[in-house]
């Protein structure tokens, strides 16, 4: 039965229809509008999948066991420094610590668990970032000693809901030396209600009396087919198809960064229309295409400069930055070095199927001399390029020179070369044996080619020097401390060790220059006194640099000038690394070049014959 006002639901059929004309005053009835739906806003992939618990952290296994043993035992730090690039997730794991310090279970009686519930009231106002007993503060804009007291302030009263009270600071390598100074005491001996997680990008710039304070975790860069694994999942749960290249070149620009590729991939979803590909993301990134960049150091390594150029050219058509190309052969050239060293590698799963296969290919071709020359002048281009007023010049010229040197020998198979009595190749190729050379008109008479074989010392600092360069650091240093030369006459030296020299000392020379020489030679032991150790030979031509120095009428004016100056250091271009005059032996079976009045031994001024 209805009510005195009210009508029956169930003689809404009988009920009359809205009226179709004016109202009783003369106006149209009201329109009752639908209320407005409000979208909801949208949240960057970064956030929307930000980790919650610790199995959702990616790439930081060492991090995670460790905290799980501890709440597993009770042993739960009272600081944690958390250091590592950005995007790895610093700030989300001293969250996860936070939670999981405060979780109560969904019946409010658990404990502290490496597992939080994300039901109970803690977990769910940590998540939403909105609890009062979790503070979060930017050490980059409160670096002060003001602030710092006010987190130490903080610290003396009692969680208001949680069962701990948690501050995360983060940047804190941000704070002035009063700020850290002040946090020292507090940090060493907090309220057991209280739990310090610092994070950082910058872990040297923090002292060392706040990181001894500290259990550190070092949050490393996540691997590429970690972040590409990954990547795809989200991209599914998204419902966005997206090419296997392209995941994989996002994950590599990513850098190691989970926040930076998830970026990188909201951005190709927002720009992409339909299956997300490679090119596109090449494109988006102002990238160079992975087969471009092998194909350029298939180019440089070649020694085709019109090939390298034409690449260069294409991606530069595209919108790639040639810095940024030089940037992946240097990183190529990186990874087909460590094939090179570890041939392991080429059945790893962390390389990509480009690197393993075509990576592994130029590992077999070129020499680690020939990869390493080309390293240095790589890191060098790209220093070239990121001052240079035109970047896309400058990046040309660093290919065409390598190009141009693909091909060269390197020094140390000129060396080699030369010390065999051998010559580089020569536009006339020629055969073996020794014999002549005509340089610019001019006879020269090479000597036997295996007179030259080996190292040749002319004195007996030379010997010394050799033995440094062999990598003999103790023989070495007792060469220059502990023998006084007596006589130098090849292949037979004779020495008056010193007290300190060690028994075997000529044993050990002897064998060194008998096995680089392939001639016996003799160190022979002699009570005369000799010369005085190169060590102190150098002392002395260095006090007499000085002593000389001193009585320069410029240098006394200067001292005058400067009362309390003094000389530090004579550097002395004519001497050798001992400090000594350089000498010059006479070596009967070095070439010889004509007289210049010589007559022409060919009419050929660059034959060589060998």
């Amino acid at each position: 039965m209805s009510g005195l006002f009210q009508d029956d639901p169930a003689d809404q059929d009988d009920a009359p229809p809205p009226p179709n004309g004016p109202g009783l005053f003369g106006d149209a009835l009201p329109v009752a509008l639908p209320e407005p739906i409000h979208a909801t806003p949208y949240r960057v992939l970064a956030r929307k999948y930000r980790p919650t618990t610790f199995d959702d952290l990616i790439g930081q296994e060492a991090m995670v066991r460790t905290l799980r043993n501890a709440f597993a035992v009770g042993r739960v730090a009272h600081a944690f420094m958390l250091t590592g690039v950005r995007g790895v997730g610093k700030t989300t794991t001293a969250r996860i610590i936070a939670r999981a310090l405060n979780c109560i279970g969904p019946d409010g009686t658990s404990g502290p668990t490496a597992d939080p519930c994300g039901l109970c009231p803690n977990c769910v106002g940590i998540l939403a970032d909105r609890h009062p007993d979790v503070i979060e503060m930017d050490a980059a804009s409160r670096t002060g000693v003001e602030d710092m007291r006010e987190v130490i302030e903080a610290t003396r009263f009692r969680p208001m809901q949680a069962r701990t009270k948690v501050f995360v600071i983060d940047e804190i390598h941000m704070l002035s030396r009063n700020a850290f100074n002040a946090l020292l005491k507090t940090l060493e001996e907090p309220p057991p209600h209280v739990k310090f997680v610092f994070a950082t990008t910058e872990i040297r710039k923090v002292p060392i009396t706040v990181l001894s304070r500290c259990q550190r975790f070092d949050l490393r860069r996540v691997r590429i087919a970690e972040l590409s694994d990954l990547f795809g999942r989200i991209a599914i749960k998204e419902n966005v198809t997206i090419e296997s290249a392209a995941l994989e070149q996002i994950a590599r620009s990513a850098d190691g960064s989970v926040r930076d590729g998830l970026s990188m991939l909201d951005q190709a979803i927002a720009q992409a229309e339909g299956v997300i590909t490679g090119a596109q993301v090449i494109d988006m990134l102002g990238l160079a295409d992975r087969e471009a960049v092998f194909e350029l150091m298939d180019a440089v390594m070649g020694g085709k400069p019109a090939a390298a150029l034409s690449i260069t050219d294409r991606a530069y058509e595209r919108g790639a930055d040639l810095g940024a190309l030089l940037q992946d052969l240097l990183e190529l050239l990186h990874t087909i070095t460590r094939l090179k060293s570890l041939p392991s590698l080429r059945e790893s799963q962390d390389l990509p199927e480009a690197e393993r296969t075509r990576g592994a290919e130029f590992a077999d071709r070129l020499s680690v001399p020939v990869l390493s020359r080309a390293w240095q002048m790589l890191l060098k281009g790209v220093g070239e390029v990121e001052i240079a007023p035109d970047r896309r010049a400058a990046a040309e010229m660093v290919l065409i020179r390598l190009c141009h040197v693909a091909d060269m020998p390197t020094p140390g198979d000129l060396i080699r070369r030369l010390t065999a009595g051998g010559a580089p190749p020569s536009p006339t190729g020629g055969g073996g044996g020794g014999g002549r050379a005509v340089v610019n008109g001019a006879a020269m008479i090479s000597a036997d080619p295996v007179a030259l074989a080996g190292p040749r010392f002319g004195t007996f600092r030379d010997v010394v020097a050799w033995v440094g360069e062999q990598k003999e650091a103790m023989l070495h240093a007792h060469l220059l401390h502990s023998v006084n030369l007596v006589r130098f006459a090849p292949p037979v030296i004779e020495l008056r060790p010193q007290a300190e020299a060690p028994r075997d000392l000529s044993a050990k020379l002897a064998a060194l220059l008998t096995a680089a020489t392939g001639t016996r030679w003799t160190i022979a032991v002699s009570r005369d006194t000799g010369d005085a150790s190169i060590a102190e030979q150098g002392n002395a031509a260095d006090t007499a640099r000085k002593t000389a120095a001193a009585d320069h009428p410029l240098v006394r004016a200067i001292m005058m000038a400067f009362p309390g100056a003094r000389i530090d250091t004579v550097h002395d271009k004519t001497a050798d690394v001992y400090g000594l005059p350089v000498t010059v032996a006479d070596v009967p079976d070095m070439p010889e070049f004509a007289p210049p009045d010589a007559e022409y031994f060919d009419e050929d001024p660059m034959e060589i014959d060998l």
